[in-house]
């Protein structure tokens, strides 16, 4: 199944990208399932390292008391039941990066439980990306929204990275966030995008949505110009005390096919397994790299979610011949 022919207009530095379609996606994921595998493998194989898994670590910075609503998580203050706790220390957050590099982890994520970061507390964030850059590796933040202006000093502090999820498709977001609409979301990416720092977007899925509404937010990452560089496809962790609590688990072949999906559609970004792995076997983790997810959260902890240990992450790359790139 192709995308329609009609091309996105794009500044000279990319591509021209296909705009992809809700029924093309659809159509994608009811192929047969080794069929769709097979495409999904094909296209991975031509833009990235077969072998190669790319290792990110996240660390939560500042947890819990976020007065946003959304329904799967437990750092929110209208359900959640994380334990508020203060920014830590810029000392605190370097001790953290070096041992995930020690671990192996190029990326360091760090992660705050806001709407958006006030500008005192940005200050702070900036001298963490700059002792964290200075340890040699790359850097993301989950912050939020931003005001305008602050992606610019993000930008000045040498981050690399920031990551602002979609979280889902339009037409389901209001039943799982109500406390502001996801075109506030769009617009924090356009000022990341803006300030020259590259994009980290993706969603969860298993929060009750149809298929078609997984290819509703794969569509709109897919056509993003140009693509956010990674991909991060979470599967709901029920967090007790929140409304998704006691959402029915998606069934493991269906994530299998949003991997492939998300891969045949954005073939040079880095797809990554996130929140969820804990919970899936190795077989299960097999077929996601198959599918072409070539990118992970590395460590004990994502947030407030659990998280594969890294021993368990070494010996399963051993197992299948896989490679930290």
């Amino acid at each position: 199944m192709t995308a329609t022919a009609t091309a996105q207009t794009t500044s000279p530095a990319f591509v021209p990208a296909p705009r992809w379609t809700i029924e093309a996606l659809v159509a994608l994921f009811e192929l047969p399932f080794n069929d769709l595998l097979f495409r999904a493998q094909q296209v991975h194989r031509e833009h990235h390292d077969a072998n190669g898994v790319q290792l990110s670590t996240l660390l939560s910075i500042k947890t819990g008391g976020c007065s946003e609503d959304c329904g799967y998580c437990s750092q929110s203050a209208h359900h959640g039941e994380a334990q508020r706790e203060a920014l830590l220390e810029t000392e605190q957050v370097v001790a953290a990066a070096q041992a995930a590099k020690d671990k192996g982890a190029t990326r360091f994520c760090m992660g705050a439980a806001w709407r958006g970061p006030k500008d005192k507390d940005l200050d702070r964030v900036t001298d963490m990306i700059g002792a964290v850059k200075a340890l040699g590796l790359e850097t993301c933040v989950t912050l939020g929204m931003l005001k305008d202006g602050q992606a610019e000093r993000l930008k000045s502090a040498g981050l690399d990275y920031y990551n602002h999820n979609l979280d889902t498709a339009p037409e389901f977001y209001n039943q799982v966030i109500k406390t502001h609409a996801q075109s506030e979301r769009f617009d924090t990416i356009d000022k990341v995008r803006e300030a020259g720092i590259k994009v980290c977007c993706g969603g969860i899925v298993g929060m009750g949505e149809t298929r078609r509404q997984r290819a509703s937010l794969l569509v709109e990452l897919a056509n993003m110009n140009p693509p956010p560089e990674s991909v991060p496809i979470n599967e709901l962790v029920p967090m007790p005390g929140t409304p998704l609590e006691n959402a029915p688990p998606l069934d493991p072949f269906e994530f299998v096919r949003t991997i492939a999906v998300a891969r045949i559609t954005m073939p040079g970004s880095m797809v990554r397994l996130s929140a969820g792995r804990q919970e899936m076997s190795d077989e299960l983790q097999a077929l996601c790299f198959l599918a072409g997810a070539n990118s992970i959260f590395y460590g004990d902890k994502l947030l407030t979610a659990g998280n594969p240990e890294a021993d368990r992450d070494e010996a399963l790359f051993a197992r299948l011949g896989l490679n930290a790139a």
